[in-house]
């Protein structure tokens, strides 16, 4: 199967995965976001630590490579945190919308870091299918706090930046589990702090509920490391959109919410833009 084929296979799967995690977040109610965040990491670790030891792959890295690991692991947990704190205190649109940006970081940061050439048609489709998320996510930032659409910003640009050294890791031959351990790792230690001293105890159902949210973001993570080893962010960034319409339609079946007239043009754009990047790649390759 070609590469970028399999790219974005991979970073379908991680949109359906994170779309989930998302549901379960909503789910598990009340809870604060740093504690929703380490029950997170901590199932992704502890399912990359089994893979680590499935794959019989080594935990060690070279040391020329843990700059980069940190880095990645560092820029990953603002995302998280970043994320995860706006969903709490914006209004969801506004805050997936934030989110939404961490694709043009990534493109940004792989032409700058990576020097991974953009080409302005390219360029367009990204922007198409952001103004199609527009549709969907219709953001109003009506009585939106600053301090946490900020935060929010910062989010998504934790999120691109963690894209970036996912990319570069994989050229440098750095195993996905192991970079996907290491970040978890990283994550769940930074958040041990609050959990000793600020723990807020859960219902039995809601601890479930998160468990789920971890294995569905432990499944995103993989995807999304895969993703940017097979192929440019610039090939296949725009598919991560797809997150949207798979969050409707978890949206429709669970909640029984249903997408007006806007959310469905929406659909439609970022349908459109996936499949110009798809024939414009194909044509070329």
């Amino acid at each position: 199967m070609d590469r970028r084929i399999k790219g974005i296979l991979c970073i379908l799967s991680s949109a359906f995965c994170f779309a989930m995690m998302n549901m379960f977040v909503r789910l598990a109610g009340d809870i604060p976001s740093i504690e929703k965040s380490f029950f997170r990491n901590f199932i992704a670790a502890l399912v990359a630590f089994v893979l680590v030891l499935k794959e019989r792959k080594s935990i060690s890295v070279h040391k020329k490579d843990i700059p980069l690991l940190l880095l990645r692991s560092a820029t990953g947990t603002v995302g998280i945190l970043g994320n995860f704190y706006a969903v709490d205190h914006l209004i969801l649109s506004d805050a997936t919308m934030l989110n939404k940006m961490a694709p043009f970081f990534t493109l940004l940061f792989s032409l700058l870091f990576l020097k991974e050439k953009i080409k302005p048609k390219v360029a367009l489709i990204v922007l198409g299918a952001f103004i199609g998320s527009l549709f969907v996510i219709k953001p109003t930032f009506q009585n939106v706090n600053l301090g946490a659409s900020l935060i929010g910003f910062l989010g998504g640009l934790g999120a691109g930046s963690a894209y970036t050294c996912v990319r570069a890791l994989g050229k440098r031959g750095v195993s996905g589990p192991v970079v996907v351990l290491f970040f978890s790792v990283f994550s769940c230690l930074v958040t041990v702090p609050y959990m000793i001293f600020s723990f807020v105890p859960m219902e039995i159902t809601q601890l479930f509920i998160l468990l789920l949210a971890g294995l569905a973001a432990a499944g995103g993570q993989f995807s999304i490391t895969a993703t940017y080893r097979y192929a440019p962010a610039r090939e296949i960034s725009v598919y991560d959109y797809s997150q949207v319409i798979f969050t409707a339609l978890i949206g429709w079946f669970v909640f029984s919410q249903i997408p007006d007239a806007l959310s469905l043009i929406g659909y439609a754009v970022i349908i459109l833009m996936a499949l110009l990047m798809f024939l414009s790649e194909r044509k070329e390759s």
